[in-house]
């Protein structure tokens, strides 16, 4: 298995920064919205969106994580089950315009099981996708990101890896290609 890096530390801190100043540009001072990582793999891109975007705002914005583990379509047919995480949200997100945030938007799945999810906790005024990198031509349900790092295309046998430096020990994205 070939492995190639499509991102590297530098380019990933230069999408944070891009994406964070977007969406300051259009949520303000954030006193009306939410940024939503969804467990797992969201979650540690969007704690550097909270912190870019608290650096820019001097303000504290509201925060969660969101765990759909459950919400799933493909929750009991997988061959080794999903690890629910937990699901921190202070906060009703009634009437707050949600941004969800994850690393790789592939099949849009997991973005229908967040959906999902998010009605227990209120209903929101809107919501919004970031995501890292955005798989074009995987799609199964029709669901696009509004703020995207990098979009890639690549084929069904092709797996994309994002490590984060707090979890992998690097910052990269990574292709790996069968062969």
């Amino acid at each position: 298995m070939n492995k190639k890096k499509i991102l590297d530390q530098e380019q990933i801190r230069l999408i944070v920064n891009r994406i964070s100043r977007q969406l300051v540009e259009i949520h303000s001072d954030f006193s009306e919205s939410i940024l939503i990582g969804l467990q797992p793999r969201g979650v540690a891109f969007s704690l550097r969106l909270k912190k870019a975007i608290e650096n820019q705002t001097k303000k504290e914005i509201f925060y969660g994580t969101l765990d759909s583990t459950f919400y799933r379509d493909d929750f009991r047919r997988r061959e080794n089950p999903i690890n629910a995480s937990k699901t921190v949200l202070e906060m009703t997100v009634e009437e707050k315009k949600v941004i969800f945030v994850d690393d790789v938007l592939y099949t849009g799945r997991s973005v229908r099981a967040a959906l999902d999810a998010i009605q227990a906790y209120g209903r929101p005024k809107s919501i919004e996708l970031v995501t890292l990198i955005d798989r074009r031509f995987t799609r199964q349900l029709p669901i696009q990101a509004n703020y995207r790092g990098k979009e890639i295309d690549s084929i069904k046998s092709e797996k994309v890896q994002v490590k984060w430096q707090e979890e992998d020990g690097e910052d990269a994205v990574l292709i790996k290609i069968s062969l």
